[in-house]
């Protein structure tokens, strides 16, 4: 185990340091500008084509895929999770507050990196049975020619999010229930395998259903209890932000070393819980049909708003109106509890571990789907996702029992990874989200609802999805 905590720590250390920061800012930035600022552009558009039904094809036929809707609703299920509850309170009890502002700016800037990865999904992705797939795999073998480079980020994101992120979703289950009712660890943790079991193995799509209607009922009843508790405080407000500013660039931290502290920790933790630029969410971006890749793209992007902006801002602000991350040994979801029971009482710790449970859950599933959809790329073997099933069961059997700080830091090294990867990746096809992007505004400009074709991109290559019917459209050139 010390071997294993060495590797991961020196890994961690390598990638978080010297290379990811770097990565996710400085391309962060460039996707922004060269899209000239579609985050932001294009905000009430968003939510506009949220509610687009999407209920036929481009070509007239029976909807193959899900609803924008729907494909918004599997990455949310993902991405809501341990991040927002115990991902912030490790973020501020370790980094300090000042987490909490480079969290905020990550997501402003990394939601250009989603809108890129998620357009660029939708362009590249396939057919198969269930409607389509797809994700940065498929983009790296069919844009970049560069199958090898898919299969390395099809295993990591299959270990990733189906290992390694599912066993942080029972760690913190097993904390919450223990810090709520007293109950043993380990029965809530074989509980949960057999739960898992059972859902992996078969019912999913029944089961993942309900996990979609339920998830979002209760992270609004989350915000709306953070919101109570914000009102509650509302003269302590300007105190808060006055905290967060100033712990993110105030001398004292600058001479202390907490600025890179607080840097790190809120950079580290703001991607676990939004996962802007990692990759994982265009999965659930390419099973969408839509008429144009850009309007899922800027779905996606809201996704990052939502998860960071609103969920982990209201965890931010329960922690530091509490003051209870000052408390020595107390971090993870255990101080998320801490600090909800101190401002609404005893019952807060039962709230959030039926909260984290819902959310925790949901996102087993979701996560595992990731994976699956990885290993039908790699080889579609039945004994390899038969295996990937049993290895699923271990490791949330594993993570229910582990010590906290083991499982986030191989989270965080695998994550990393993954980052990197698909980083490189959409940084090199950037030009062609940019090029459909032009496309889309040129079109709404006229007046019309956008259409997307193979040949509406000059130079597109290996397009399965997008048939050319109709007339002949202008082409952006790439």
């Amino acid at each position: 185990m010390h071997f294993l905590e060495a590797v991961v720590s020196l890994g961690n250390t390598i990638l978080w340091s010297y290379v990811l920061i770097a990565m996710l800012i400085v391309l962060g930035l460039y996707f922004t500008v060269r899209s000239n600022f579609v985050q932001f552009r294009f905000f009430k558009e968003m939510f506009c084509l949220l509610t687009e039904g999407a209920s036929k094809s481009v070509s007239g036929e029976k909807k193959k895929g899900v609803s924008s809707f729907q494909a918004f609703c599997i990455s949310t299920a993902s991405r809501v999770g341990t991040g927002n509850l115990a991902g912030v309170a490790i973020a501020v009890s370790v980094g300090g507050p000042g987490a909490v502002f480079w969290m905020w700016l990550i997501a402003l800037i990394g939601a250009g990196s989603s809108f890129v990865e998620s357009t660029l999904a939708q362009i590249y992705k396939v057919k198969d049975e269930n409607g389509y797939r797809g994700g940065p795999a498929y983009y790296m073998e069919k844009a970049l020619n560069a199958r090898w480079m898919g299969i390395i980020f099809s295993i990591l994101i299959t270990l990733c999010f189906g290992l390694v992120f599912n066993s942080v979703q029972a760690n913190t289950i097993t904390f919450a229930f223990e810090q709520a009712f007293g109950t043993n660890r380990l029965m809530v943790g074989i509980i949960l395998t057999i739960i898992t079991g059972l859902v992996i193995f078969g019912g999913i799509k029944r089961i993942a259903k309900v996990a979609e209607f339920i998830v979002p009922i209760m992270a609004t009843a989350y915000v709306l209890v953070a919101a109570f508790i914000i009102i509650k405080n509302i003269s302590a407000i300007p105190t808060i932000f006055k905290l967060i500013i100033g712990s993110a660039f105030g001398v004292k931290q600058a001479v202390g070393g907490g600025i890179g502290a607080a840097m790190m920790m809120g950079i580290k933790r703001g991607l676990f819980s939004n996962e802007a630029g990692m990759g994982s969410a265009p999965n659930a971006a390419a099973t969408a049909e839509v008429t144009h890749p850009v309007k899922q793209g800027l779905i996606q992007t809201l996704g990052v708003f939502t998860d960071t902006l609103l969920i982990c801002s209201a965890t931010a602000f329960i922690v530091l109106l509490s003051g209870a991350y000052t408390t020595e040994g107390l971090t993870g979801i255990q101080l998320t509890q801490t600090a909800l029971s101190s401002q609404v009482g005893a019952w807060g710790n039962t709230f959030i571990a039926f909260c984290i449970f819902l959310f925790a859950f949901s996102s087993i599933v979701g996560n595992y789907y990731y994976g699956e959809s990885n290993i039908e790329f790699m080889n579609g073997s039945k004994t390899w996702l038969f295996v990937y099933r049993i290895a699923v069961v271990l490791m949330v059997l594993w993570g229910s029992q582990s010590a906290i700080q083991i499982v986030w830091d191989m989270a965080d090294l695998f994550m990393g990874m993954m980052a990197f990867i698909n980083l490189i990746a959409i940084a090199m096809l950037g030009k062609i989200a940019f090029a459909a992007l032009k496309d889309y505004a040129k079109q709404k400009k006229e007046g019309k609802d956008p259409v997307f074709y193979a040949d509406s991109i000059d130079g597109l290559k290996n397009i399965e999805c997008w048939e050319k019917l109709g007339t002949n459209k202008d082409k952006i050139a790439i």
